[in-house]
């Protein structure tokens, strides 16, 4: 068994995580921590009651490097980059599921904040396996992509090549309220958000620049992305609806199909999509339609799931020389 650790394991895609590693083939949850430590991980999630037991540690790379071969970081941005740099040079293999190592340093810096660790930024691999696949079985330090980045690229990317860049890419995206994190706020208390739905950050989201930036390195095509995130009254679930032009006539569902015909995590659909029927797995549904130039294109996935902890354990799987679909689930919660 591959001994692997959990760090920020208080919040809602760490709970994924440990729930995925627990049921995984080849993976042992060995260490488990938070900023603070001190409880045990019934007390951060009572879900767990019976199934296992662990204390949950002060977070302490040394330690963790005595008992794992490979850490995942379900860490704020700022935060994450400082246990990466301790994490790497005591060897330990990493999934980090923040931001700090998914963008080139000017667009990191121009949209979070100073980057401390420069040297591991430039080796790091962007974990979308569809993108970079090759590179992530090579790699040591693995950048989860965002939530809305994952489901809008890869409705995007097999259309790089007939989009007219002279035109602006509209992306309209929602998504549940596990996204915005566990802590509550103003805008996702019970009263604010239920039978509610509002667009927040319009124009000035932090995952623009990153769906910008991953296009540009596949197309060589400067897109004028324009993102504006909706939150929506569901727990868990993220809707992308993306409006743009084409420069040729195409069959999008054909394009779609030739172009992922060998992923084993992307179904196409020959009618709009939902969140309900990817929900808790590792699944990006996607579906397109043209009408004349303008091509629509409709992507969702789980937002904390294929969005989070599930593709931070496929990426974990090809780091590790294992099989991609290594104890992800593939059967969505639905009645």
């Amino acid at each position: 068994m591959i001994k692997v650790a959990v760090i920020g394991a208080s919040g809602y895609t760490g709970l994924e995580l440990i729930k995925m590693i627990i049921n995984h083939p080849h993976f042992e949850l060995s260490y488990v921590a938070t900023s603070e430590g001190g409880v045990t991980l019934t007390e951060l999630h009572p879900s767990l009651k019976g199934v296992i037991e662990r204390d949950v540690y002060k977070a302490d790379a040394k330690e963790l490097a005595k008992n794992c071969e490979l850490a995942f970081l379900a860490l704020p941005h700022q935060t994450a980059m400082g246990f990466v740099k301790e994490l790497m040079a005591l060897d330990v293999k990493v999934v980090d599921l923040s931001a700090d190592y998914r963008l080139k340093q000017e667009t990191y810096e121009a949209h979070y904040c100073e980057h401390i660790d420069v040297e591991n930024l430039d080796h790091a691999v962007y974990g979308l396996p569809e993108m970079y696949r090759d590179s992530i079985r090579e790699a040591r330090l693995v950048a989860n992509p965002g939530c809305y980045p994952t489901a809008a690229i890869l409705g995007l990317l097999p259309f790089v090549s007939y989009i007219d860049e002279n035109y602006p890419i509209f992306i309209d995206a929602k998504s549940g309220v596990s996204g915005a994190g566990k802590k509550c706020t103003s805008s996702t208390h019970y009263i604010a958000i239920n039978e509610n739905i509002f667009a927040y950050k319009p124009f000035a989201h932090r995952h623009e620049p990153e769906i910008h930036e991953k296009l540009f390195l596949k197309s060589n095509k400067s897109f004028d992305i324009n993102f504006v995130p909706h939150l929506i009254p569901a727990t868990r679930g993220e809707l992308i609806d993306a409006y743009m032009l084409i420069t040729q006539e195409i069959d999008p569902i054909a394009v779609l199909k030739a172009y992922y015909k060998d992923e084993p995590f992307v179904r196409i659909f020959e009618g709009p999509v939902d969140i309900k029927s990817c929900a808790g797995t590792n699944f990006c549904d996607i579906y397109a339609q043209v009408k004349g130039n303008k091509l629509y294109v409709n992507s969702s996935i789980d937002n904390i799931v294929r969005g989070s902890s599930s593709q931070a354990i496929a990426n974990a799987n090809l780091m590790m020389g294992l099989a991609e679909n290594a104890g992800i689930p593939n059967i969505a919660y639905v009645p």
